[in-house]
């Protein structure tokens, strides 16, 4: 898929600052065969400033992905925000080997930035996706019942003055202390 959407035409533009707006759904997503959010709804602002020599992006999201959670397989709605720049620079040939810095062949036209939303958006979740049902304790699921059931016990201090050892005992007794 070559993302239309995302080719920003900038042979026409004047020098200076230029705004443009989108809106990104998992159907982008999917288009890189990413298949980790069930749902997206982003807004991305592009800020162009173009130059004689170079063109600045500063590239801005907010809004949320729903993902399933790693305890629980719940799905729940992830918020994320992100921010990127990058310079597009004209060379001798293409190079996108820096993620911040796009070399592209004197004589372009165009520049597609969907690989670099692609990117940010995806590092923008948390690696760790925890329900916020989890975090409060709202949420009741069977998986979150199993975790608590298998978590270790913790052990009861022995009673038994045959089971410890006696070099133990005074530093025992500073700790019972505090």
């Amino acid at each position: 898929m070559d993302h239309k959407e995302f080719v920003i035409p900038f042979s026409g533009l004047k020098q200076g600052k230029h705004e443009f707006e989108f809106e990104i759904v998992n159907t982008f997503f999917e288009s890189f065969e990413y298949s980790e959010f069930n749902d997206a709804a982003i807004h991305l602002a592009v800020l162009l400033n173009k130059t004689s020599t170079m063109l600045e992006f500063e590239m801005t999201a907010k809004g949320t992905v729903n993902v399933n959670c790693d305890l629980t397989n719940e799905s729940y709605n992830q918020n994320i925000s992100s921010f990127l720049e990058l310079v597009v620079k004209f060379g001798d040939e293409f190079n996108d080997e820096n993620e911040e810095l796009l070399i592209i062949p004197h004589g372009e036209h165009q520049v597609n930035i969907s690989q670099y939303v692609y990117e940010m958006l995806v590092l923008a979740v948390p690696h760790k996706r925890v329900h916020p049902g989890v975090l409060d304790g709202t949420l009741k699921s069977e998986a979150l019942d199993k975790l608590e059931e298998l978590q270790p016990k913790e052990e009861k201090e022995s009673t038994d003055k045959e089971d410890t050892d006696p070099r133990w005992d005074a530093l025992k007794k500073l700790l019972k202390d505090k």
